[in-house]
């Protein structure tokens, strides 16, 4: 009969090599698992810096169908989302953690930054405000909330919260940043310009005038000009002025109106409204925005009244790209004769062409067809016409620019008229 001294030894150690096994195979799971699923956030940034959104996507969406509650995966689902230009889904993605969440300042700074890529400023200052407000210890979230004061026009607002960010943190970047472009940013151009009209039917035509436009506050600016005309070797002047209105989700109104020595070669009087209205369709698709504008404008001459009403629309790509068509209805009601409708069309494109830090060259097509020119010395309102143009800008500085353009009209009864001019903007 062996003897139980003899099998304890061997029942312990078999119980400690079953508990050494078992343990191993409990603690390889989560090994293996973690090689299945390796860190997701640096995979999620590796595909950021790389702009490949839908794999980010795939990340987060995965992590998210992994742990559906849990808050900080979501942001960062409604981070990418913002990133990738997908700013509707964003704000429907941060709205949705905050009604589980409100005491994350993160989630109220992301809320907030696509309020303000979306144009709506109002909203993205409450936003910002909630966050200032739970952690205002925060130089990003000051840094945050400065930029969507400077967009709404409180510069002096703005100027004290970059301020603030910077006392919080002297190594902040992007408040140091902001403060230098409220000092920089100028709200003025005065323009200076020349523009000349070579007929082969008859004396040429050269024109000169200076502009002041002012940009008041964010909703509101004023523009006043005066133009000097040489028609035929018979002068005249004009002094013109308006006014512009804008207001968030609404676009912009222009009024505004001339009166001028007119010597029966330019109107004497002049009045007219403009409505322009833009959308912001996406920062990653080939269509970025689009913006239609359109208006009256009244011209009274000695011997006639002429009405325009024109239409444009504007569609923005990357890279400054942009196409403008647009079109014009004439009504001409000349002295003995009676009143008549003629349209026109064009169309222009902009491009960019070079660039060297800040100097930027752009150039433009311009194509037009129609009625036009009922402006000059004979009125005439009803010859049709094709016109082809070119176009550059050179932006010298932050502060100064140069463009010229020149065109060739062809009319009917084999007339042509070679236009050319330029001009010189200073910004302060």
């Amino acid at each position: 009969m062996s003897s139980p001294v003899g099998q304890k030894p061997f029942k312990y150690w078999f119980l400690r090599l079953f508990t050494f096994l078992a343990g191993a195979s409990l603690l390889g799971l989560p090994i293996r698992s973690q090689e299945q699923h390796p860190d997701w956030q640096a995979e999620v940034r590796k595909c950021a810096e790389a702009q490949d959104w839908d794999s980010a996507l795939r990340v987060v969406d995965r992590e998210v169908a992994r742990a559906p509650e849990d808050m900080d995966v979501r942001a960062w689902r409604a981070r990418v989302l913002n990133w990738s230009g997908r700013l509707t889904e964003a704000e429907t993605e941060y709205l949705e953690i905050l009604e589980v969440s409100r005491n994350d300042p993160d989630n109220w700074m992301g809320l907030g930054v696509v309020y303000l890529r979306e144009g709506k400023v109002e909203d993205a200052l409450r936003a910002l405000d909630r966050g200032v407000e739970l952690d205002p210890k925060r130089a990003d979230l000051r840094a945050a909330r400065a930029r969507a004061l400077k967009a709404n026009g409180q510069r002096i607002g703005a100027r004290l919260e970059f301020q603030k960010a910077l006392t919080l943190d002297p190594t902040n970047v992007e408040a140091r940043a902001g403060l230098t472009s409220l000092r920089g940013e100028p709200r003025h151009e005065v323009r200076f310009g020349q523009n000349n009209d070579l007929f082969n039917f008859t004396a040429a035509n050269h024109d000169g005038w200076v502009s002041l436009v002012s940009r008041w506050t964010q909703h509101w600016t004023t523009s006043l000009a005066g133009s000097f005309y040489d028609r035929a070797g018979i002068r005249a002047t004009k002094f013109s002025g308006a006014i512009t209105g804008r207001l968030q989700g609404w676009g912009a109104l222009t009024v505004g109106g001339a009166a001028g020595h007119d010597n029966a070669v330019i109107p004497k009087n002049e009045a007219f409204f403009d409505v322009d209205h833009g959308w912001k369709v996406s920062e990653t698709n080939l269509l970025r925005a689009v913006e239609f504008d359109c208006g009256q404008h009244w011209y009274w001459y000695q011997a006639s009244r002429i009405l325009t009403l024109n239409g444009t629309t504007i569609v923005h790509f990357p890279g400054e790209w942009a196409l403008s068509l647009g079109a014009t209805g004439v009504r001409s009601a000349f002295s003995g004769t009676g009143v008549e409708w003629r349209p026109s069309g064009m169309a222009r494109f902009v491009f960019p062409l070079a660039a060297w830090k800040e100097k930027r060259l752009s150039g433009s097509l311009t194509f037009a067809a129609g009625t036009e020119d009922f402006a000059q010395i004979d009125q005439v309102g009803r010859f049709a016409s094709q016109t082809y143009g070119v176009g550059l800008r050179y932006q010298i500085d932050a502060r100064q620019d140069i463009t010229g353009y020149a065109s060739y009209q062809k009319r009917t009864n084999d007339r042509t008229d070679t236009s050319f001019g330029l001009s010189y903007g200073i910004h302060f």
